[in-house]
C-alpha cells in the first residue's frame, strides 16, 4: 500500500511542515539518510503544547504531544521527499525529549505517541531504534521534542 493511502486509511492528515525557529534547517539529506531536526509539540492550529509532564500534563496528554511531534516529523519528511513518502525505506531512529518533573519516569511511554504513529504509517519498516530522555526545559516551553533519522 502506498504511504498516502496508508495515511488515509489511518485517518491522518499531515499538517503543513513547521518552519525552523532558529539558525538551522528542518531537514537534511546525507547519502541515503534523511535527518529531521527536532520537532516540538506544535499542533496543526499553531498552538504549542507546553508544560512539564508530571505536573502540568498527564501521561495521555504528553503522549498526544509526542504524536503531534511525529506528525510534524512526517510533514517535514514529506517536504524533503518532494511530496513522495514512498521514497522512504524506513525509520532508523527517533530521539525524544520530554520536559518532565524529576520524579516522572515514564518518558518511554510518552515517546510511544510518536513511535506508534511512525510504526503504523510505515509498518515493519517503521520499526526504529530510539532514546527517550527527560529534560529540565525545552525550547519555547514545549512539552515534547523529537528528532528523527530515515533511510531512502
Amino acid at each position: 500500500m502506498k504511504i498516502e493511502e496508508k495515511l488515509k486509511s489511518l485517518n491522518i492528515t499531515l499538517p503543513k511542515a513547521p518552519n525552523p525557529v532558529g539558525a538551522y534547517v528542518a531537514s537534511k539529506i546525507s547519502g541515503n539518510l534523511i535527518f529531521i531536526s527536532g520537532q516540538v509539540s506544535l499542533d496543526a492550529d499553531g498552538k504549542l503544547i507546553t508544560g512539564k509532564v508530571g505536573r502540568d500534563l498527564s501521561l495521555d496528554q504528553a503522549q498526544n504531544a509526542a504524536k503531534i511531534c511525529g506528525l510534524n516529523i512526517l510533514s517535514n519528511l514529506k517536504k524533503i521527499c518532494n511530496g513522495n513518502l514512498d521514497k522512504v525505506k524506513g525509520c532508523m531512529k527517533l530521539t525524544g525529549y520530554v520536559n518532565s518533573t524529576e520524579d516522572f519516569t515514564q518518558q518511554p511511554q510518552v515517546i510511544n505517541g510518536a513511535s506508534d504513529l511512525i510504526s503504523a504509517v510505515f509498518e515493519n519498516t517503521g520499526k526504529h531504534t530510539r532514546a527517550a530522555v527527560s529534560v529540565n526545559s525545552l525550547p519555547l516551553g514545549a512539552a515534547v521534542e523529537i528528532d528523527a533519522i530515515f533511510e531512502t
